[in-house]
């Protein structure tokens, strides 16, 4: 797994996911935003990371049991795969009735550095997981365990989570309004990018504040650009 800049990371970490968002309809990608998860801790600070993918599918009673969790290829498996800094994002299929990770499993992600979860499913042990300190991006939390619903089979491979292709290695931003991804081959424009929407963002913002009307400015037309534009050079 690919380590992450850390200058990227700082970057993209003063960036807000809605900024991202724009940045990346203006690069032709519309589908970045995953539906449903938000973090369980309504102050939980902007994460950024790279994927490290896990999938599940629909349970088959041959193998969605609780002799599972031994097996090789098992979550507790991919846990110990999983390097630090990295952001698990787990393919749930959007299940709410089966908890994926509970308490001790997040307990040994936090062990090992990871970020943070991800995932379009729920979390179970809740009480538990939210005193590992892990922080978890999710839908809720369900008593019954991964089994009852849902079958694990692999990790690091593409998925799809709350309806977005995600690949392993690509960027992921967590913040307040949820979780968005950036393709690994394009995260340092979009950041670079991104910084430049937040001046010109932070600048209408001011003109707002001051009384300036919304025509012209917002989205800014060329007498707008070109005032915002000696503002930047005069700072």
């Amino acid at each position: 797994m690919m380590t992450l800049d850390p200058t990227l990371a700082a970057t993209l970490a003063q960036i807000s996911t809605a900024t991202l968002t724009t940045v990346l309809l203006k690069k032709g990608l519309r589908n970045v935003w995953l539906r449903g998860p938000q973090s369980l801790r309504p102050d939980a600070p902007r994460l950024v990371g790279r994927a490290f993918t896990l999938r599940f599918i629909p349970a088959r009673e041959d193998m969605a049991t609780p002799e599972s969790w031994s097996s090789p290829r098992s979550t507790r498996a991919a846990i110990e795969a999983m390097p630090a800094g990295c952001i698990a994002v787990v393919d749930a299929m959007g299940v709410r009735d089966a908890g994926i990770f509970g308490d001790i499993l997040c307990a040994r992600m936090q062990k090992r550095g990871v970020a943070a979860l991800l995932t379009d499913g729920v979390v179970r042990d809740l009480a538990g997981v939210l005193d590992t300190g892990l922080p978890v991006w999710c839908q809720g939390a369900a008593a019954p365990p991964s089994v009852a619903g849902l079958t694990f089979v692999n990790w690091q491979e593409p998925i799809g989570c709350g309806g977005v292709a995600i690949f392993p290695d690509d960027v992921m931003v967590l913040d307040r309004d949820g979780a968005v991804v950036l393709p690994a081959a394009m995260a340092e424009e979009v950041a670079a990018l991104a910084v430049e929407q937040e001046h010109l963002e932070s600048w209408i913002m001011g003109e707002v504040t001051g009384g300036a009307a919304l025509p012209g400015l917002y989205p800014p037309n060329a007498e707008a650009r070109a005032r915002y534009a000696a503002t930047r050079a005069g700072r």
